[in-house]
């Protein structure tokens, strides 16, 4: 049996935005709350693993609203596999207890 594929929490979360309906890297953006920095390169990751795959807009759309083509991705069959795997293994960290906060250096 094939061993289940690990993906990173950020991964997770990119893969779940793109699956509740964000599709292009703004939006993604803008749902995960993370930089293009952690997006961009993911999500080629993520397509290179056959998890997204995408599709560029048409550019006379885009020209039209005056801004650069959009690149929307979709989720796939093994994504949708991977991403239900990922979401019950992170489950497990909603029941962890919540740490109890430590007092800051000079505080006690």
């Amino acid at each position: 049996m094939a061993k289940p594929l690990r993906l990173s929490l950020g991964s997770v979360a990119i893969l779940h935005a793109i699956a509740s309906g964000s599709r292009f890297g703004f939006d993604i953006m803008d749902t995960t709350g993370l930089t293009s920095g952690s997006v961009y390169p993911a999500l080629e990751r993520l397509e290179g693993l056959g998890l997204v795959e995408s599709s560029w807009e048409d550019q006379q759309l885009a020209h039209r609203e005056k801004r650069p083509p959009r690149r929307y991705f979709k989720v796939t069959a093994p994504g949708q596999r991977v991403l239900a795997e990922a979401l019950e293994r992170h489950r497990g960290f909603a029941r962890l207890p919540r740490p109890e906060p430590q007092p800051g250096p000079g505080q006690a």
